[in-house]
């Protein structure tokens, strides 16, 4: 059984625009349910710790029309993440950082998260990242000062499918700063960096992406043994 850290926005609220947003459902529990399955355990922090704010639209019936996640989180499932500032990286075999645009203001330059990546990542473990949720690799530096994405090949959320008018209050293009950094795709639904970074491009790789890592995770615990 690997342990695996699921890291989701806190949330943010921009009053000015009347702009609400968070962690999206699907990218946190279509992976909890594929990894648990498969027998691994899963943590959630964030960095305030406690319930984090969903965004809304990921529950609705446009995105959830079964209710499926709607369901989990009113479950509770999510409502007691740990803070990012009490995470021990050494004691997870994989980080995975959930997308949702909660992502682009409370973790992109989060830098504690950045070391819980880098401590995952000198460990020799897997960073994952889904949707959104590459953007804090962006400003996660390795020793040599460049981006721990920095010439790898990566994918996240396509600008040309952002909702109408939000890049003009998000606080930078994903997809524009990851193709300055790594080598930016759109058209694969999950993409290996190398055999310890694998990134997911929308809600719908979600699944794909957690299978990706149950068969890493499971390999690797074939070597150990």
């Amino acid at each position: 059984m690997a342990k695996v850290l699921a890291v989701v926005s806190s949330g943010h609220q921009d009053l000015a625009n009347n702009y609400e947003t968070g962690w999206w459902g699907e990218e946190l529990f279509a992976p909890m349910e594929i990894l648990e399955a498969a027998g691994h355990e899963v943590d959630m922090a964030s960095p305030r710790g406690g319930k984090p704010t969903i965004d809304q639209a990921s529950i609705s019936k446009e995105y959830d029309p079964e209710g499926k996640y709607k369901k989990m989180y009113e479950s509770g499932l999510a409502d007691n993440t740990k803070k990012l500032s009490e995470i021990t990286p050494e004691d997870y075999d994989a980080v995975f950082i959930v997308g949702g645009h909660g992502a682009m203001y409370d973790l992109a330059q989060n830098e504690t998260l950045h070391n819980i990546i880098n401590g995952v990542y000198d460990n020799g473990n897997i960073v994952s990242a889904v949707c959104h949720g590459p953007a804090p690799l962006l400003w996660t530096k390795r020793p040599d000062g460049k981006s721990i994405i920095d010439g790898l090949d990566v994918t996240g959320y396509p600008e040309a499918v952002e909702p109408e008018g939000l890049p003009a209050i998000l606080p930078f293009s994903l997809e524009g700063e990851m193709s300055k950094v790594g080598n930016y795709t759109a058209d694969q639904q999950v993409v290996w960096g190398n055999d310890q970074l694998v990134t997911g491009r929308d809600p719908f790789s979600s699944e794909a992406l957690a299978e990706e890592l149950v068969k890493a995770l499971d390999k690797r615990s074939k070597q150990e043994s």
